[in-house]
This record gives C-alpha cells, sequence and structure tokens, in this order.
C-alpha cells in the first residue's frame, strides 16, 4: 500500500477525512520516533516493537576483492513482530 492508500483506508475505517487521518499517522510516527530516540524502545502494541541496538565494531570481508576491512561500531534501529501480529499473518 501506498502512503495515500494507507491514509484512504485509515480515513474510511475511522469515519474521518483523509487530511485529518494524516495528522493522527503523522502524530503517531512523531511519538514513535520521539520516544525511541529518548528512551531506545517504542511499543505497537498488537504489532511489535522499534528498537536501538548498539553493534560492536568487528571484522568484516570485501565481497569484490576478499580483504579483510574494520567494520566500526554503530547505532541501527531494529523492528521486531510482536508474536501475535505473527501469528495473524502466518
Amino acid at each position: 500500500m501506498t502512503k495515500s492508500e494507507t491514509l484512504q483506508a485509515l480515513a474510511d475505517k475511522l469515519g474521518k477525512t483523509r487530511k485529518e487521518a494524516g495528522e493522527i499517522m503523522d502524530a503517531i510516527i512523531a511519538l514513535a520516533v520521539a520516544e525511541t530516540k529518548k528512551s531506545g524502545e517504542f511499543t505497537f502494541p498488537g504489532l511489535g516493537k522499534l528498537q536501538k541496538k548498539h553493534r560492536a565494531a568487528r571484522m568484516g570481508r570485501n565481497p569484490a576483492t576478499g580483504a579483510s576491512i574494520s567494520i566500526p561500531a554503530k547505532t541501527v534501529l531494529k523492528f521486531r513482530v510482536a508474536k501475535q501480529a505473527k501469528d495473524a499473518i502466518l
């Protein structure tokens, strides 16, 4: 689904206009970003959890040349799907 299709489906489901549905969606996204940035995780009840994780530095290999390279430590985002959502989909 595109963002436009998602907004239309959300508006139809809630009985709101597309503009109001867009404002709701933008508010949820802003809340998720702010909370993940502040505390390191944000839970979408029934869907999953957005988490900020630290990856340690490690050694890797350049696939073109086979040479060993050092991959620096960094922070990444992960999304863990809730068991309830996984069971409903699969």
